[in-house]
């Protein structure tokens, strides 16, 4: 289905404080907390890659000089936040600098194992939707504290649920983010209003993925990237 022409920015999503981490974020962001040797913001870099994504631009705010300053190995453009503008605020503050009808985010608080996740998505994604979010069945989820997100129906549309887990990368016409008037809100927001009108749609990622919000779930992320993998069911 995917429309192969497609050729747009990325959002990485590196600006929270990262609480769930504890100590591990006193004196750093989570994005530069080390899975595996190396940081998140530099896995989250490799799900990223893709010859379809144009420019990658990185929000930032918790401690942002330490992400400014970090050696990333791509160019990438900052969209700084004077306070937490959630997912949805944090998508709109950056448009200025997407510069794009569609565009990808992701979170930067996760690794993956299996094929590239931004490629995956890219695939399935087709301009008639509004937003593609890429969810993950519970058996191939590593690290995840918390139920499930969406259930998804016959030809590919997201509603509320518990079967599928959003792995935090999503495809998105810009349009409902700009449009919105507060400047601090959640994708959520936006994702209920393109449930009701039937344009929310779902890929499932097929290799693995692990949610590294909490120090307990980093041993588990490196097993998973060594082949050892425990699913939480």
């Amino acid at each position: 289905m995917g429309d192969q022409k497609l050729n747009i920015p990325m959002l990485i999503y590196a600006a929270g404080m990262g609480t769930r981490m504890r100590e591990l974020t006193k004196d750093q962001p989570k994005p530069l907390i080390k899975v595996a040797g190396r940081a998140l913001i530099d896995h989250a870099m490799d799900a990223a890659a893709s010859e379809h994504i144009s420019k990658i631009v990185v929000n930032t705010q918790f401690k942002a000089s330490q992400i400014h300053t970090h050696p990333f190995e791509r160019p990438v453009l900052f969209s700084d936040e004077t306070q937490l503008l959630e997912t949805g605020g944090g998508l709109k503050n950056a448009l200025p600098l997407l510069d794009s009808e569609v565009t990808a985010t992701l979170n930067s608080d996760a690794v993956w194992s299996g094929s590239n996740p931004t490629r995956f998505a890219l695939s399935h994604w087709h301009s008639s939707m509004a937003a593609l979010l890429l969810v993950a069945e519970k058996s191939t989820v590593v690290g995840h504290k918390g139920s499930g997100d969406f259930d998804m129906t016959a030809d590919g549309r997201l509603i509320r649920g518990s079967r599928y887990i959003f792995t935090g990368l999503q495809i998105t016409q810009t349009a409902l983010y700009a449009e919105m008037n507060a400047k601090k809100f959640s994708s959520n927001v936006i994702w209920d209003q393109q449930i009701l009108d039937g344009t929310l749609f779902g890929a499932v990622y097929p290799g693995h993925w692990c949610d590294v919000g909490y120090p307990e779930a980093i041993p588990l992320a490196e097993d998973m990237l060594n082949g050892i993998i425990a699913s939480d069911e």
